[in-house]
C-alpha cells in the first residue's frame, strides 16, 4: 500500500512538470506571434513596393483607365501677365459731325455691322441750308467775275484798257476762285455733292458715315438731339485685328521678347484657351503699375472677342525637356507623392504605388522625377490616382478587420 502511494505521486509530479513546460512554450510561441503582427502593422503605414491594387478587365474598361509610358515633354517656364483685349488705333474710329446740327435720323443701333462709308445718321439745321447758298452765290459771281477778268485781259492785251482796270479784275477773280474752294470743301466734309447744289439742288439734310469697317461700339446722340460741332456721336470698332494687350512687371521684362508664345484666358470663356505671339514689346515703362505692355497677335480667334475684355495670361519664355505626367495622374498621401505602374496579369490590371518627386507644372502636365530606377518600358496610369489610393486603403483596412 504504501509502495502504491509513491508511485502515483512520482505521476503526478511529472504530469506537473509536462504541462508547465507546454505553457511556456505555448506563451513563448503567442509573443513571437504577436510581435511579427506589430512589425506587420507598423509595415502598412507606409506604402511599399509590395502594395497593390488590382482591377478586373471590365472595372478598367468602367474607369476608362489611360496608360501609358513616360516620355520626355517640353516644359515652359512661363511668366504671368493680366491685360485686356484691345485693337490698334487705326482700327478705332469716332464720329463727329464738323457742324452744329439735330439729329434727323439715328441708322444703327449698337452691335451693328457697318461698312466703309455707310451711313449711319442724318442731321439737319438752317445753317447747313445757308452754306449751300452761299456756295451757288460764290460760284455765281465767280463766273461773273471770270468772265470780267478774260474782258479785261483781252483790252489790256491790245493796248486799249488801262494796267488797272485789269489788276483790279483779276483780284477780284482770284478772290472769288478762293472762296469757292473754301466754301465747296466745306460741303464735302459735310458729304455735300456740290455738282448738285450748282445745279440748284440744295440738301435739307447731310449723311454721317463711318469712316471705317467694323461694329458700332457706342451710340452717343437721340433723335431730335442737338450736338455741337466735334461732338462724338458714334463709335465703331474693327474687331479683326484685336490683339491681347498684357502687362509685365518690372522684374520679368528681360524674359520677354518678339516671339514668344502667349497662353490666356478671357472671362468669357474660361474652359477656351487661346494662343498669341507677342509682336510687340513696350520700351517705355507705366508708372502705375510700373509694368510694360505687350502686344501679342492672337492665333486661334474664336467666340466674342470685344476689346476691353480682361485676360489672363502666361507668357512661355523657355522650353526644358523633362519626365512629366498629367495631375490626374500624381496624388498625394501625407507630404509624399505618388503615381502608380501598371501591369497586366491575365485578365486582371496590377498598379503599384511609386513615390515621386514634383517639379515644374505647365498646364495640366507637372515635371516628375523618381527616387528608384525605372524601367523606360515601365507603363503607368495616367488617370484616378485618387481612385487607387482609395481602393489600396480599402484594402489595408479590410486587411486588418
Amino acid at each position: 500500500m504504501k509502495n502504491t502511494r509513491y508511485i502515483i505521486l512520482a505521476l503526478l509530479t511529472v504530469s506537473f512538470l509536462v504541462v508547465a513546460c507546454g505553457n511556456k512554450e505555448s506563451h513563448k510561441e503567442n509573443d513571437g506571434h504577436a510581435h511579427n503582427e506589430e512589425q506587420k502593422t507598423e509595415g502598412n503605414d507606409d506604402h511599399s513596393e509590395g502594395e497593390e491594387v488590382m482591377l478586373s478587365q471590365q472595372q478598367f474598361e468602367a474607369l476608362k483607365m489611360k496608360i501609358d509610358t513616360i516620355a520626355l515633354r517640353n516644359m515652359s517656364g512661363y511668366v504671368e501677365a493680366n491685360g485686356t483685349l484691345e485693337v490698334p488705333p487705326q482700327s478705332e474710329a469716332a464720329i463727329t459731325s464738323v457742324v452744329g446740327a439735330n439729329v434727323l435720323s439715328i441708322k444703327v443701333i449698337e452691335g451693328d455691322k457697318v461698312n466703309k462709308g455707310q451711313v449711319v445718321a442724318y442731321l439737319s439745321h438752317p445753317n447747313i441750308i445757308q452754306m449751300q447758298t452761299d456756295y451757288l452765290n460764290a460760284f455765281s459771281n465767280g463766273n461773273f467775275l471770270k468772265k470780267n477778268f478774260e474782258r479785261q485781259q483781252k483790252l489790256y492785251d491790245a493796248g486799249v484798257g488801262s494796267g488797272a482796270n485789269f489788276q483790279k479784275a483779276e483780284a477780284e477773280y482770284d478772290a472769288s476762285k478762293a472762296m469757292v474752294n473754301g466754301l465747296e470743301a466745306q460741303l464735302k466734309l459735310l458729304n455735300i455733292n456740290t455738282s448738285s447744289v450748282r445745279n440748284g439742288t440744295i440738301a435739307q439734310s447731310i449723311s454721317l458715315r463711318s469712316p471705317i469697317e467694323g461694329y458700332v461700339q457706342k451710340v452717343e446722340v437721340k433723335t431730335g438731339q442737338y450736338v455741337e460741332p466735334q461732338t462724338e456721336l458714334f463709335e465703331i470698332v474693327n474687331t479683326h485685328h484685336v490683339h491681347a494687350d498684357l502687362m509685365v512687371f518690372e522684374k520679368d521684362v528681360y524674359k520677354v521678347k518678339k516671339g514668344q508664345k502667349v497662353n490666356f484666358n478671357v472671362q468669357s470663356m474660361q474652359d477656351e484657351e487661346l494662343t498669341a505671339e507677342i509682336y510687340s514689346v513696350s520700351k517705355t515703362f507705366e508708372d502705375n503699375p510700373k509694368a510694360v505692355h505687350v502686344h501679342a497677335e492672337i492665333e486661334n480667334k474664336k467666340g466674342n472677342l470685344i476689346p476691353g475684355m480682361y485676360i489672363q495670361g502666361k507668357i512661355e519664355t523657355e522650353n526644358v525637356e523633362t519626365m512629366a505626367m498629367p495631375e490626374s495622374a500624381i496624388v498625394k498621401e501625407g507630404d509624399r507623392f505618388f503615381v502608380f505602374s501598371a501591369e497586366k496579369e491575365n485578365d486582371e490590371w496590377s498598379f503599384k504605388p511609386i513615390e515621386v518627386i514634383l517639379g515644374a507644372k505647365d498646364g495640366n502636365w507637372i515635371a516628375v522625377q523618381f527616387s528608384v530606377y525605372i524601367e523606360p518600358n515601365t507603363k503607368f496610369a495616367f488617370n484616378n490616382a485618387y481612385y487607387l489610393i482609395a481602393e489600396m486603403k480599402k484594402g489595408e483596412s479590410e486587411h486588418e478587420h
